[in-house]
């Protein structure tokens, strides 16, 4: 997917892409911080369809609504030949709000791997125990059901 980016003098950057029927999905980053997005028309590229002001906030959890699902994905198909293996995207609870991955002593509680972790549409690949969790990012996980179901848990309740 080609994602065109273009300046846009006195306001900002333009981040884009072409989806089927002609139409550009894309993201707005004003100066001033502000962030919009923006669908445009088929006809004209340059005139927007519809434009959706985001918060910082609402921005990150479109990002891991639209990135921890692919990773997921990616993952389950690299482990369909692997019997009994799953992966699962798990969000951080508040008991872990500003903790670290080891506070969660997730391995050593369920036997579940974290692969990686979402945050304001940020993969960080393979955290290690002092990673520094924040309430709302997404663990990428690996293991068992069972441990899977009580990495939830655990994740959820402290």
């Amino acid at each position: 997917m080609n994602v065109e980016v273009t300046p846009l003098p006195g306001i900002g950057v333009r981040k884009d892409f072409a989806i089927r029927g002609g139409r550009r999905i894309g993201v707005v980053t004003h100066r001033d911080g502000r962030i919009e997005l923006i669908i445009s028309k088929s006809d004209d590229p340059d005139a927007c369809l519809a434009e959706l002001p985001l918060t910082v906030d609402e921005a990150s959890a479109l990002a891991n609504l639209l990135g921890a699902p692919q990773l997921v994905a990616q993952l389950t198909e690299e482990h369909r030949d692997l019997p009994g293996i799953h992966t699962r995207q798990i969000p951080v609870g508040a008991p872990f709000d500003g903790r670290t991955l080891g506070d969660t002593a997730l391995r050593t509680r369920t036997g579940v791997s974290v692969v990686a972790v979402m945050r304001a549409g940020q993969v960080h690949p393979s955290p290690t125990p002092d990673f520094t969790l924040t309430a709302g990012d997404l663990m990428v996980t690996v293991g068992t059901s069972e441990g899977l179901d009580n990495a939830v848990k655990i994740l959820k309740r402290g």
